[in-house]
């Protein structure tokens, strides 16, 4: 199961050239850009890891590629995303972010039911990979 979080999720995987171009639309919009990582895709987990600082007034999207390839070198097994931030108004909100690495074997979440109290129902998203694992060996 292909994990559908940020802009392109739908698509196929993005190669390099494609990812330069959306760093280079992020960037000739003044747009700050992060590279985070994680094992942990669930989707309300929306606080990954950051693969070093913010890249602030670069001009260069080449810059930003050397660091997710450093980040896919140093994390093989990790999501790896390009998140693009747009502080214009005084507040860092993002604008753009897709995948730019996913991990070889993806094994999904299951949507999990529970009556509760009354007969209603409450539904929960829960990951196939086992959570149980330290981090970096989930999948």
């Amino acid at each position: 199961m292909k994990l559908t979080q940020g802009a392109f999720s739908f698509l196929p995987d993005l190669t390099d050239e494609q990812i330069t171009k959306q760093i280079q639309y992020a960037l000739n919009k003044s747009w700050a850009v992060s590279i985070e990582f994680t094992d942990d895709p669930h989707p309300r987990n929306s606080y990954w890891e950051m693969w070093g600082l913010p890249l602030f007034d670069l001009k260069d999207p080449a810059a930003v590629l050397f660091e997710i390839n450093m980040a896919r070198k140093a994390k093989p097994n990790f999501y790896v995303k390009c998140a693009c931030f747009d502080n214009t108004r005084g507040v860092e909100s993002c604008c753009l972010s897709f995948i730019v690495q996913r991990p070889a074997y993806e094994p999904g979440f299951r949507l999990v039911r529970q009556e509760v109290a009354g007969r209603k129902l409450v539904y929960t998203i829960e990951a196939y990979a086992p959570s149980q694992k330290p981090e970096g060996e989930r999948y």
